[in-house]
């Protein structure tokens, strides 16, 4: 159990795909080695850098560009705002000239096929471990591992942040760690969820500044879904998967004009809304968000890529099928409570597949979602963790299999099939009374871990059981 804080800004990142632990968390750990180097003044002395990719990272670095990830971390660039475009040039540079750009300065000898090793041995930390190598000009030798832990996480063993972590945990008006906690402070305090969770936010940063992260955060989103509902075509990595959000947006979508994605979403809230356009509307958002980011889009972390269009498509649900008057205000609300549910799953058991399988990632969205889309619909915060808990207790065991390491089959289609089930648990948590509810939120956290940790390493992320070998590469 981690006694420390976690903000919904940890929980919800703007990066780039195709995966929060194998792409965002490899490229922030380049990133903070760099820093480590500059404090030291020995960024300035390296003469040949080494990458070693362990465990999961190695077994499916490839898939999910990890290899790209570090080298865009080591060139200084900011994952958060590098031109999508800009990606494959910069690579493609490095791989025909042999020479990085250390933290957009200093010129290295680098050949991508001899200077990032791939090992399929794992480290007994985590499952996610990534090692930087430097020679310096000098002659010595340093290295700093670094664990991916999902969500764009990033640790060192030694956990140097955790202390800080832990005094701002302390801090919080409201420290919250499991269900109960969160419950409890609702009660005493008459506060909804969303309530609560602004008055510890506002301990670490201004009024103002929430909003512009939480703005930032639906703008991204929203943009995710704009492209990927106006993008056709075929994804990379060589499983030739057809794009199918463009041809289902174009099939449901009305003959009304548009020329922004504000302007979009006004048509959509015209359009039919019998159940089964609904379902295809859900599942239309959810694809077009994780079609952008198996392409190397911009995504937001929630709480991580491979799961990143759980919650856009149940927002997007809420702002065009339900309530037709939604603003920022309840954007903002529902972003409040899905960080907050997200941080209980990170603290009592795990956001990483390849600790826990997707279980981990798609079954923890969709929790998210369920408790923020029921605060919406006017549920208590009882029905809420209700709702989350209904939502994880149908996710349970599912494996991490994604074929040939890439975050594309089953990956792209379980988003939607989490957002569904998001929504059903909350329509089922509004209609039930949770004094009688059988399972509370922590006991579904404290199994989902459980079942982690009974589950195979080879249905967690690793492309070593499951769909990945029961499906020939040649057969796609």
């Amino acid at each position: 159990m981690e006694r420390e804080s976690i903000s919904i800004f940890d929980m919800l990142k703007i990066g780039v795909g195709p995966s929060s632990s194998h792409t965002l968390g490899p490229w922030r750990a380049a990133e903070r080695w760099l820093a480590r180097l500059d404090s030291r003044n020995n960024l300035k002395l390296v003469d040949e850098v080494v990458v070693h990719l362990y465990g999961s990272l190695s077994l499916t670095g490839k898939g999910h560009a990890t290899d790209y990830a570090v080298m865009l971390g080591l060139l200084g660039m900011d994952p958060e705002r590098i031109p999508i475009e800009n990606i494959d040039p910069l690579i493609k540079t490095i791989n025909q000239d042999h020479v990085l750009r250390l933290n957009g300065v200093y010129d290295i000898t680098f050949d991508p096929k001899k200077n990032i090793i791939f090992n399929k041995k794992f480290l007994p930390y985590h499952a996610n471990g990534v090692k930087f190598q430097a020679k310096l000009k000098t002659g010595r030798t340093i290295s700093k591992t670094y664990y991916s832990i999902g969500g764009g996480f990033v640790v060192s063993e030694e956990r140097k942040n955790a202390k800080r972590k832990i005094d701002m945990f302390n801090k919080f008006p409201y420290p919250i760690e499991k269900g109960t906690d969160l419950l409890e402070a609702c009660k005493t305090n008459g506060l909804k969820i969303s309530e609560l969770v602004v008055q510890n936010e506002l301990s670490l940063r201004t009024a103002q500044q929430i909003d512009f992260e939480l703005q930032r955060i639906w703008g991204t989103m929203f943009e995710c879904m704009y492209t990927g509902c106006h993008t056709e075509g075929t994804l990379p990595g060589g499983l030739n998967v057809k794009r199918r959000a463009f041809e289902m947006h174009q099939y449901l979508k009305s003959d009304l004009p548009y020329s922004n994605p504000e302007e979009w979403m006004q048509t959509l809230r015209l359009t039919e809304v019998k159940f089964r356009q609904i379902l295809k509307w859900v599942s239309c958002f959810a694809l077009s968000v994780n079609e952008v980011n198996a392409s190397l889009g911009r995504v937001v972390t929630a709480p991580t890529n491979g799961s990143a269009g759980v919650i856009p498509a149940v927002l997007m649900y809420y702002m065009v099928i339900e309530n037709h008057a939604g603003n920022f205000e309840h954007i903002k609300q529902f972003l409040l409570v899905a960080g907050e549910i997200g941080s209980i799953f990170k603290k009592g058991a795990t956001i990483s597949a390849a600790m826990g399988g997707c279980q981990a990632e798609i079954g923890v969205s969709s929790a998210m979602a369920a408790g923020a889309l029921t605060e919406l619909l006017g549920g208590t915060p009882e029905q809420v963790l209700m709702a989350a808990e209904i939502a994880m207790e149908h996710h349970l065991g599912l494996t991490c299999d994604p074929i040939g390491g890439l975050v594309q089959i089953p990956c792209i289609e379980r988003n939607s099939m989490g957002a569904i089930k998001a929504i059903n648990a909350a329509e089922l948590a509004l209609g039930s009374d949770p004094s009688a509810a059988k399972v509370p939120l922590d006991k579904v956290v404290q199994t989902m871990w459980e079942t982690a940790k009974d589950m195979s390493t080879k249905y967690k992320e690793t492309s070593e059981g499951g769909l990945a070998v029961g499906v020939y590469l040649s057969d796609c």
